[in-house]
């Protein structure tokens, strides 16, 4: 692993030593700031609001501010005017540094990693001095009335001295102007006193003009007063009649209104008798068909009652029914596990023993020749009464085979009935009957033979009728007596017929 690194290791110094000097020289300037970066090309690379890399060692990143910066400009000393009156003038000027190419790099060369408030004390002097000279040009009447146009000379002023620098004037204001001799506020004294006098006049006119057009207006309300008294008067003369006339047909129409009220009266009360009849009518009718309805929901409802009643019912003795034939087949699985485990317990059985004699033979070879010789003749006499009785077990096997299971048949079906025992009663449906009950109880102890003929290899059936047609093909005959089983609540059933064959 380490031979198989070696030849690739001076690539992968290489590569790292790459990304570290990438991720040392990464740098990103803000939006209100330029990152220059100089030193391996001859034209510098310039950052405004985005990233870039910069080589460590061979190159260097020097900071310019790109915000806006507010100068403050004030005449320490008073400056004449054009018409030779000394005033002080305090303005703010709102500057930055031109955001073109052209501007940046004449900006870099003056304030290169200067911060703003080293940028404004540099601006101060040269902005203090364009001032002055626009002041030196205009009068102090000038400068006062029509200070937009003073800071626009002063902006355009500057602004020759601002570009050289890279720097952009964005605003100019004039925020106060003083002389030494007071001569600003004698003026707005004089402003003053024309103006009070001026509105002394305009009061004393306007004084005159109110006072005729209230006596004018006094004369013309005293002739608009008496005509509108005449005109009332006239006016309710007239209303006088009207009521008189309107009260005369009032009681004319009052009479006719009255006799056709009487007989609308008449007309409403006879519409009204013939409604309260027809409306107890219909009620009576609506009252007899509620009835009738009511009847009908009761009778409804008892029907549904009773079904209702009656599918539980059905379905109540059918989940019985399904639980007893549940029982009772599982009662029979378990009766035939019992047989087989029982049947497999004795072929165990038979094994150890056979085994133990196997064992029991090797031992007594080890024993001395005499020994060994009286226990061969003693088992020669042994195997040959074995012999004997497999032949006359082979002459009568059938026979006892069915005798033994014949002997079974009643223990089987009394085990088959016998959880029949423990029902208290039995609700057969639709073809259920006695009959039903008896068969499923054959077909359990058929089940039970079965279940023999699988786990022993004993066919029952087959062996009783090979016997029966041996019988009747040899021409014996023998009577053959099976006892009924018994029931299930212990009683045995025997037929009509002793001698039933």
């Amino acid at each position: 692993m380490l031979e198989a690194i070696l030849p690739i290791l001076p690539v992968i110094l290489i590569v790292f030593a790459i990304i570290f000097i990438l991720l040392l020289g990464y740098v990103k300037a803000p939006p209100d700031q330029a990152y220059i970066i100089s030193g391996m090309k001859k034209e510098s690379k310039v950052l405004i609001g985005r990233a870039g890399i910069r080589v460590p060692f061979l190159e260097r990143m020097d900071r310019l501010y790109l915000g806006q910066m507010t100068v403050d400009i004030k005449t320490e000393q008073s400056v004449p005017t054009s018409d030779f009156i000394n005033v002080n003038v305090d303005a703010v000027a709102k500057v930055r540094i031109s955001p073109h190419a052209e501007g940046i790099k004449l900006a870099a060369k003056n304030f290169l990693n200067k911060r703003p408030d080293e940028i404004t004390r540099d601006l101060q002097d040269s902005l203090q001095g364009n001032m002055r000279e626009i002041i030196g040009t205009l009068s102090l009447k000038e400068i006062n009335t029509d200070r937009d146009s003073f800071s626009d000379q002063v902006m355009q002023k500057a602004s020759k001295d601002m570009d050289k620098l890279g720097i952009e004037i964005l605003s100019c204001n004039i925020q106060n102007v003083t002389d030494e001799n007071g001569l600003i506020k004698d003026l707005g004294a004089d402003n003053t006193s024309l103006i009070k006098k001026n509105a002394a006049i305009a009061k004393a006119q306007a004084d005159r003009d109110i006072a005729i057009a209230q006596a004018e207006a006094e004369r013309e309300s005293n002739e608009a007063r008496v005509q509108a008294d005449t005109q009332i008067a006239q006016k309710q003369t007239e209303l006088e009649i009207k009521r008189a006339e309107l009260k005369i047909l009032a009681d004319g129409k009052k009479a006719e209104a009255d006799a056709a009220y009487e007989i609308q009266s008449q007309e409403q009360r006879k519409s009204i008798e013939t409604a309260t009849v027809n409306a107890e009518i219909a009620k009576t009718q609506r009252q007899a068909e509620l009835k009738q309805v009511e009847v009908e929901v009761r009778k409804q409802k008892l029907e549904a009652e009773i079904r209702a009643q009656a599918d539980a019912e059905r379905y109540r003795q059918q989940q019985e029914a399904e639980a007893a034939l549940f029982k009772r087949q599982k009662d029979a699985e378990a009766a035939r596990y019992e047989q087989e485990q029982r049947a497999e317990a004795e072929m165990k059985i038979a094994e150890s023993q056979k085994f133990a004699r196997e064992q029991e033979a090797e031992g007594i070879a080890a024993v001395g020749r005499a020994e060994a010789e009286a226990i061969r003749a003693k088992a020669l006499a042994e195997a040959e009464g074995i012999d004997k009785k497999a032949e006359a077990m082979k002459k009568y096997g059938e026979a006892a085979v069915i005798e033994m299971v014949m002997q079974a048949l009643p223990e089987i079906a009394k085990n088959v009935a016998e959880p029949l025992s423990r029902v208290d009663k039995i609700t057969m449906y639709g073809e259920g009957n006695s009959a039903k009950l008896l068969e499923e109880i054959i077909t359990g102890t058929s089940q039970v033979s079965e279940g023999i003929t699988q786990s022993m290899g004993i066919d029952i059936k087959s062996l009783v009728a090979g016997m029966l047609g041996g019988r009747l093909a040899g021409g014996e005959d023998r009577t053959i007596v099976i006892q009924n089983p018994p029931h299930a609540d212990g009683a045995k059933q025997t037929s009509g017929d002793p001698d039933e064959k």
